[in-house]
């Protein structure tokens, strides 16, 4: 059993191409019903982790690889729909491609990073998943209106510059830390 949320992790990776293929088909229905069961999913396998112990090095690798994986390639697919703003795909995916990017320097250059993710990166992680839900649901069912939608891409917009900024500002501030050790 304490390897479930590890599984839970790649069954929610494997929905990924079920997700983009239904959105990019138009079945707005599907996609709905597969992205919502990969974001309940996301919490799922960070609540069993946590309440039984079940946590390991693969699963710390996993759930916020899982998350980027989703989140970036469906940010994608609507932006090529043109179902999500031009601007806010750009902002998502380069914060996750820098924290990415921002991981591996500072595994090379300096060690492996122990930490755990910041507040406002789960705070927009919620953010991102209820706000892809809405553009899909809009979509499919024109519900909820535009107006909705263009509060929910502020916010989002607003959590991933905080949460980019927070984590460049952690990366950088451990990185002189050691540096000034050594």
């Amino acid at each position: 059993m304490r390897h479930l949320p590890n599984i839970i992790c790649l069954l929610r990776i494997a929905l990924i191409w079920p997700i983009v293929a239904s959105l990019a088909s138009g079945e707005y229905r599907l996609t709905l019903l597969l992205f919502v069961l990969a974001a309940a999913s996301d919490g799922l396998d960070g609540w069993l982790a946590k309440r039984f112990g079940w946590t390991s090095r693969l699963g710390k690798l996993l759930d916020p690889l899982a998350d980027k994986l989703l989140l970036v390639s469906v940010f994608l697919v609507l932006c090529w729909l043109h179902r999500v703003p031009f601007y806010l795909g750009v902002i998502v995916v380069g914060r996750d491609v820098m924290i990415g990017l921002g991981a591996v320097m500072y595994r090379i250059g300096w060690g492996a990073l122990h930490g755990r993710p910041i507040l406002a990166s789960k705070i927009n992680t919620v953010l991102q998943l209820l706000y892809i839900s809405l553009v899909v649901l809009r979509a499919g069912f024109g519900q909820p209106p535009q107006t909705v939608l263009v509060a929910m891409a502020a916010a989002v917009t607003l959590t991933v510059l905080i949460s980019g900024a927070a984590y460049l500002r952690e990366f950088t501030g451990r990185a002189l830390q050691i540096a000034a050790q050594r």
